[in-house]
């Protein structure tokens, strides 16, 4: 007999539910980082303010691609329509937030609930400059990406020379990798490298999903002004705004905050910057 399979989480996780009168903040999660990631957010924000987060994590035809080769059978549309429909009926003010992919979504969504913030977290934007077609996305890339993300996923920052990986294949590049994590104490010794490369190779299938996801796209531009926070390490370090203004009709405020693409979400003084942004009016 089969154990039982355990029940996928909600779509909306509520960390902390606002009084009368006080602000919510919805963050979109694309996954990747468990939800609990966004527990030191809740406690950044003032005391009676409120934190939901919509996890598409726990959508399943968005979190199955990410382990069947990376395309998901749906469209970003679709995808903020099921997050609009997880969320309960809102009440005071709120912000609306998205954390790297979610912000696609948060944008997307912002057309129909017109929040008071809408603030995106390294959020890259799918505008025909910005998208790429899947083989432009280099193992040289992909895998200091990685690097990033297995970081954060051990609470151990994994280091890597500015040129590690330069000219290396993913079949070069992974055990330089796995190098550096042992090294920063990320991942245990004798990690064995087809275990390593699983991992990778999951991750990697998820960001192609969005990849995929966000290229046929047609995004509307945002109904509010947007604010965007850029780690300081980002997707794209060399880009001051991820590509946001044509999409800002209403204006784009940038700030710049600590940490990487995926330790931001819960480093503390990363969250001294992105929680007063999440509340402020200007």
């Amino acid at each position: 007999m089969r154990p039982p399979r355990e029940p996928r989480p909600p779509v909306a996780r509520t960390f902390r539910t606002a009084e009368p009168g006080r602000r919510t903040v919805y963050m979109v999660h694309p996954g990747a980082l468990p939800a609990q990631a966004y527990q030191g957010l809740a406690d950044a924000l003032p005391e009676c303010d409120g934190l939901t987060v919509l996890d598409l994590g726990a959508v399943p035809e968005y979190a199955e691609a990410a382990l069947t080769g990376g395309r998901a059978a749906t469209t970003v549309p679709a995808l903020a329509e099921r997050l609009l429909a997880a969320m309960a009926p809102v009440d005071g003010p709120y912000t609306l937030a998205g954390w790297s992919f979610g912000g696609v979504l948060a944008v997307e969504m912002a057309r129909a609930l017109r929040p008071e913030r809408l603030v995106l977290l390294d959020s890259i934007a799918p505008t025909d400059e910005y998208k790429q077609p899947d083989d432009a996305l280099e193992p040289a890339l992909l895998l200091g990406w990685f690097a990033m993300y297995l970081g954060a996923k051990r609470d151990s920052a994994v280091e890597l020379a500015p040129d590690a990986l330069t000219g290396l294949g993913t079949e070069e590049g992974l055990p330089v990798v796995l190098d550096a994590a042992v090294a920063a104490g990320a991942l245990l010794p004798g990690t064995p490298l087809p275990g390593l490369r699983k991992l990778y190779d999951t991750y990697v299938d998820g960001l192609l999903r969005n990849n995929r996801l966000t290229a046929p796209h047609r995004p509307e531009p945002a109904p509010v002004p947007l604010v965007l926070v850029k780690a300081e390490r980002s997707l794209l370090p060399g880009d001051p705004t991820l590509g946001w203004p044509p999409l800002a009709p209403h204006g784009l405020t940038v700030r710049g905050c600590p940490g990487d693409h995926y330790t931001m979400i819960g480093r503390p003084d990363s969250l001294d910057v992105i929680a007063p942004l999440l509340r402020a009016s200007s």
